[in-house]
């Protein structure tokens, strides 16, 4: 499956919001949104655009595909399956995103990004029920364990990303245990948990025409 290989903090300043892609850097002031406050690319600070409805809903689709790191495939895979589910489709895209493996090592506070957790997941370290699971779109479900199991050294660089992101939370429908290296899913995602300000009745709305 493809990824982007590109510099992330364009991808920020394409937003016009921190997507926090760049991990500590982020939280500094080297923040590339906090310096340059404008779009990338040669003309990006003189330029003044107002978008249509269409590109009100592009932005937010992009926005969302970024925060999690998908291409346009697994997106676009994501909101069908939200839309043959009951419920709200909205809010069932969101928890599929949120369910993701990748993104529930992140949440577990066990990496900086969602980059980094991806890359511990295909390296094998993470475990679901005692299962080595190297799938970052693998669903947890309520009940499932997650342990991580790598180096020594790893987990001494783990310890301290965690004593340097003390401003991040879990979210309720996760169970951390710092000291084991373990996360238990003890809850659904909801719409609450997700954190950041994606307006996903736009992306329906683009998909839906």
């Amino acid at each position: 499956m493809g990824k982007y290989r590109g510099p992330v903090c364009r991808l920020c300043r394409r937003e016009k919001v921190k997507l926090f892609l760049k991990g500590l850097r982020c939280y500094t002031e080297k923040c590339a949104v906090d310096k340059r406050p404008f779009a990338p690319g040669q003309h990006g600070k003189s330029r003044r655009m107002k978008f249509s409805d269409y590109g009100l809903q592009l932005r937010e689709k992009q926005k969302a595909k970024r925060i999690y790191g998908l291409m346009e495939k697994q997106f676009r895979f994501y909101f069908k399956k939200a839309e043959q589910s009951k419920g709200v489709t909205g809010e069932k895209l969101l928890e599929f995103l949120e369910r993701r493996l990748d993104n529930t090592v992140f949440r577990l506070m066990f990496t900086l990004t969602r980059r980094e957790a991806r890359q511990m997941v295909t390296n094998g370290c993470v475990y679901v029920n005692d299962h080595k699971v190297n799938k970052p779109s693998y669903l947890v479900e309520t009940g499932d364990a997650i342990q991580l199991k790598c180096s020594e050294k790893q987990k001494q660089r783990i310890k301290e990303l965690i004593d340097m992101s003390k401003d991040r939370t879990t979210p309720k429908w996760l169970k951390v245990d710092v000291t084991n290296f373990k996360g238990e899913i003890v809850g659904i995602p909801d719409r609450a948990d997700v954190g950041f300000p994606i307006k996903e009745q736009l992306i329906i709305e683009l998909y839906s025409k």
